[in-house]
């Protein structure tokens, strides 16, 4: 069983940034509530995408360094992190479905090529304005 990492200012580039693998930071402290609430389900996220994703959790009392060079300003705040960069934040407790969603679509987003051109189906004419029907066969 997969379990979330408790990740330090000084492990955070390393951890994180350098992942091979796509992570999800919880900026997160003991005394906050919300925070509390949505720790089990970032353990499940944890456990049912092992191998596939890192939750990283960092306490911002002990380590704050990161939580302020990405302007967390509310706690929990999410980072959904891929080779090294930003691609969703999520602010504030959110319950399990609605974050399993937005973390299949995190990885969908990441895993899609943005390089590859776009083929133009094969049964219209290259040539018909956009939107006209292929012509009839």
């Amino acid at each position: 069983m997969a379990a979330p990492i408790h990740v330090t200012d000084a492990e955070f580039e390393a951890s994180v940034l350098k992942s091979p693998v796509p992570v999800i930071v919880d900026f997160w402290a003991p005394w906050c509530g919300p925070c509390r609430q949505v720790a089990p389900s970032l353990e499940k996220i944890a456990d049912e995408y092992d191998g596939k994703l890192i939750v990283a959790k960092v306490n911002t009392d002990d380590d704050p360094q990161w939580a302020q060079a990405y302007e967390v300003s509310g706690i929990p705040t999410l980072l959904f992190v891929a080779a090294g960069k930003i691609v969703h934040r999520q602010v504030g407790a959110a319950p399990l479905g609605y974050l399993k969603r937005v973390v299949d679509q995190f990885l969908e987003v990441i895993s899609t090529p943005t390089d590859a051109p776009a083929a133009a189906p094969t049964d219209a004419p290259t040539d018909a304005p956009a939107g006209a029907a292929p012509a009839a066969a």
